[in-house]
C-alpha cells in the first residue's frame, strides 16, 4: 500500500515533467553559405528562416490558410517554441559535411534546413542520413539529392527537370508568337547544381525539338570569362540560357558588354541572378533578362501579400526567389514537427512522408506539398520573371497581373 500511495503522489510531478519537457524548445540545424561568393544569397535565406520562427513562435491569426503559424508556438508539442541553430559552411562540400555532424551529435538539433548550393546540400543529407535525421532542403535542385534512395531527406523546392520544363515550354510559346527561337545555348557552371540543370534543359530541348547549339561548361570560380562570350558570340544562339551562381553572372554580364556582345534573349536559372548582389551591380545592363522564382505578390488580402507584409517589415525587401523558397520550406518543416508531436526523428519522418499541403496553403507558386518515395515534392512550380526597370516582373505563366513580355532584350542598349 505504501508503495503504491507513493506512485499515486509522484504522478502529478510525472505529468509536469512530461508536460515540461514537451514544451521545451525544438532546435533546427540551418546551414547556409553565410561568408564566400554566394553570401549575399545565404544571408537572404537566413532571414528568411528567421521570420518564419517569428511567425511560429509569435503567431500570426491574420495568416489565415497557414498550416502553422496563426497561433503561437506548436500546438500539438505544447505551444513548445523553435529555435534555429545557424552555421556558415561557405559553399564548402566538406565543411558542410562536418557541420551537420556536429549539430547532430553536439546540438542535439531535432531536424536540419538548407543549403543553398546542391554541392553542400549532397554532403550534408549523407550524413543526416547515417545519423537518422530529417533534413529538408529548402532550395538545392540538383536531381541527384533525392535520387539516392534516402529515406530522411525532403525536398521541397523544384528541381532542374521542373526548371527544364518550364523553360521549354515558354521558348515554344515565344516561338508560336512569331519571336525568333531557332536554337539555344547553354552556359553552366560545372559543380552538381550547374550540371544538373544543364543536363536537364539540354535532354529537354531535345525532347521538344529544339536544337542546343553550343554547350560551355566552366568554373564558377574563374576570373575571366572573356573566352565564353566569345564562344557565344561565334555560335550567335537565339536565347543563352545561364546556370549561374552571384560572382559568375555578375561577370558574364559585364565581360559581355565590354565584348559588345548580347543575345536577343537571357534566360537565367535564377541563383546568381536572384542573388541579392546581381541587381545593383549589373541590372541596369540587364534590362529584359528573363529568370525562373516561385515568388509573385499576389492581391491585398491575399496570404502571399500577408506574408510579404511581415517580411518587409523585418528586412525593408520584398520577398524573392531564394528568401520565398526558405520561408515555404521551413513552414512546411514546421507543420510537420507540429504533426509529429514529437522529436523523435522517426515521428518526424513520418509526418514529413504524409505532408499534403493544397496550394490555398501555399505564399509562392508551388500547387501544394507533397513528397513522394525519393522525398521529392511533386507539386512544385515555378514562374518566370524578367527585368523590367529596377526589377523582376512576373511574365510567364499568362495571367491578368502578368507583365507583358519584352523581347528581344534591351541590355545596357535600352
Amino acid at each position: 500500500m505504501i508503495r503504491r500511495r507513493t506512485l499515486l503522489l509522484a504522478t502529478p510531478a510525472i505529468i509536469a515533467s512530461t508536460r515540461a519537457r514537451a514544451a521545451d524548445t525544438v532546435k533546427v540545424g540551418v546551414l547556409f553559405p553565410l561568408t564566400g561568393n554566394s553570401a549575399a544569397s545565404g544571408a537572404e535565406a537566413k532571414v528568411a528562416v528567421e521570420t518564419a520562427i517569428e511567425i511560429i513562435n509569435s503567431g500570426r491569426p491574420e495568416l489565415k490558410g497557414l498550416p502553422i503559424g496563426t497561433v503561437a508556438g506548436l500546438p500539438n508539442l505544447g505551444g513548445a517554441k523553435i529555435e534555429a541553430v545557424y552555421v556558415d559552411h561557405r559553399g564548402d562540400p566538406s565543411v558542410a559535411q562536418s557541420l551537420t555532424q556536429r549539430l547532430i551529435t553536439n546540438d542535439k538539433v531535432a531536424a536540419l534546413f538548407g543549403s543553398y548550393h546542391s554541392s553542400t546540400a549532397m554532403t550534408a543529407t549523407a550524413v543526416a542520413e547515417r545519423y537518422g535525421v530529417p533534413f529538408v532542403v529548402a532550395d538545392s535542385v540538383a536531381a541527384n539529392i533525392t535520387g539516392r534512395g534516402f529515406k530522411f531527406t525532403f525536398r521541397v523546392t523544384p528541381i532542374a527537370s521542373n526548371f527544364a520544363d518550364s523553360y521549354m515550354r515558354f521558348l515554344l510559346e515565344q516561338k508560336k508568337a512569331g519571336r525568333t527561337v531557332d536554337n539555344i545555348a547553354i552556359v553552366n557552371e560545372n559543380t552538381d547544381y550547374g550540371s544538373s540543370v544543364g543536363d536537364a534543359i539540354a535532354a529537354e530541348a531535345k525532347r521538344v525539338g529544339l536544337p542546343v547549339s553550343l554547350r560551355i561548361p566552366y568554373s564558377a570560380n574563374g576570373p575571366d570569362v572573356s573566352a565564353q562570350v566569345l564562344q557565344l558570340k561565334q555560335a550567335n544562339p537565339s536565347v543563352a540560357m545561364f546556370v549561374s551562381y552571384a560572382s559568375d553572372a555578375i561577370l558574364f554580364m559585364r565581360t559581355m558588354k565590354s565584348l559588345d556582345y548580347l543575345p536577343p534573349m537571357i534566360i537565367g536559372d535564377s541563383a546568381g541572378f536572384s542573388d541579392p548582389s546581381f541587381l545593383p551591380a549589373v541590372g541596369g545592363i540587364s534590362q529584359g533578362l528573363v529568370n525562373r522564382s516561385v515568388w509573385s505578390l499576389g492581391p491585398a488580402g491575399s496570404l502571399s501579400a500577408g506574408m510579404n507584409a511581415i517580411y518587409k517589415a523585418k528586412t525593408g525587401n520584398e520577398i524573392a526567389d531564394v528568401s520565398g523558397r526558405s520561408l515555404q520550406a521551413f513552414i512546411v518543416l514546421a507543420d510537420a514537427i507540429n504533426r509529429a508531436g514529437s522529436t523523435d526523428p522517426a515521428k518526424l519522418q513520418a509526418a514529413l512522408q504524409a505532408t499534403n499541403l493544397p496550394n490555398s496553403a501555399m505564399f509562392i507558386g508551388y500547387r501544394g506539398v507533397k513528397f513522394d518515395d525519393t522525398g521529392q515534392n511533386v507539386e512544385s512550380a515555378t514562374y518566370l520573371t524578367q527585368l523590367q526597370g529596377k526589377d523582376y516582373a512576373t511574365i510567364w505563366p499568362a495571367a491578368p497581373e502578368a507583365a507583358k513580355i519584352a523581347w528581344p532584350m534591351t541590355g545596357w542598349k535600352s
